[in-house]
């Protein structure tokens, strides 16, 4: 089987606004009424790190769904200038297209996307009708604040907690002055606004004087598919959405409804770097693909 998937690999080259896009499709054998455009957190390319996207995918077509994972502009192969996440909806358009064109049986897609990758699927989602789902992982929700919080609550309060710590301590290893520092710093810019941190781009039609959780939060409710969502137990910008969320009724109530399913990976870093962490990611997507294979594409 491993082999009939790799057999199936395809270079693609695709048009977006006048420069090219690199992709490589995962085809499967007969036809395909879904397919999955796998959307590249940046910066890296479509490889992934540890080459997560390239098992993923082969893991995605192993089960029959076919799977488009691709540079947009100013990453890996593909032409352009580099771009914020928030300025890749054209990209995506292209790659469905792409798709698409390779697989013309295929009439409904998936985005599926890590970070800010996941972010621009939920800007992306709802302004294309060929779009019924997202798969999600550890969205990028960052704000200075937001950031600053998630550090004081997630990482000085675990450490406090940690036998290490007390040895350093116990040791004089450890500088109290510049740690306090640290935690002043953090806790003025917590105190802030919720001014985006590291994203200067504006996702199109959203508007611009909202900040990232804000154009989230408008992006996602407006989307009329499902939702997979998947958070790391061990990485702050899961710590940082799920905060967002607690502090948020809108939030709770959108990620309550029936059309979103969540899991939650305990041990899992950013990346899900280990084997154990990436198969079960893809036997999660692959199980939710198969959930929502048997459902029509009115939700019946």
């Amino acid at each position: 089987m491993a082999m009939d998937v790799i057999e199936l690999e395809t270079p693609l080259t695709f048009p977006c606004r006048g420069e090219n896009l690199s992709g490589i499709l995962h085809g499967v054998e007969g036809d395909a009424s879904r397919g999955v455009v796998l959307v590249v957190g940046g910066p890296q390319y479509r490889v992934g790190s540890h080459r997560q996207f390239v098992l993923l995918a082969r893991a995605l077509a192993a089960h029959g769904t076919p799977v488009l994972r691709f540079d947009y502009r100013g990453m890996g192969d593909s032409e352009g200038s580099l771009r914020d996440f928030a300025d890749v909806g054209a990209d995506i358009e292209a790659a469905i297209d792409a798709l698409q064109g390779a697989m013309p049986s295929v009439d409904r897609v998936v985005l599926w996307g890590l970070c800010d990758a996941a972010s621009a699927a939920a800007f992306y989602g709802w302004r294309d009708a060929r779009v019924d789902g997202l798969v999600m992982l550890n969205p990028w929700v960052r704000t200075e604040s937001g950031e600053a919080k998630a550090y004081i609550r997630h990482y000085y309060l675990q450490r406090l907690l940690a036998p290490a710590f007390w040895r350093k301590l116990l040791r004089l290893q450890w500088n109290p002055l510049a740690s306090l520092g640290s935690l002043l710093s953090l806790a003025r810019r917590a105190r802030g606004g919720g001014r985006d941190a590291g994203d200067n781009g504006l996702a199109a039609d959203l508007p611009g004087d909202l900040d990232l959780p804000a154009r989230m939060f408008h992006g996602l409710s407006r989307f009329g598919g499902r939702v997979l969502l998947i958070l790391s137990g061990r990485d702050l910008t899961a710590d940082e959405f799920r905060d967002l969320v607690a502090a948020d009724e809108r939030w709770r109530a959108l990620l309550s409804s029936a059309r979103v399913q969540r899991h939650d990976l305990a041990e899992a870093d950013h990346t899900f770097s280990c084997r154990a962490w990436r198969d079960q990611v893809a036997d999660w997507t692959n199980q939710w693909l198969a959930d929502e294979g048997r459902r029509s594409p009115d939700g019946d």
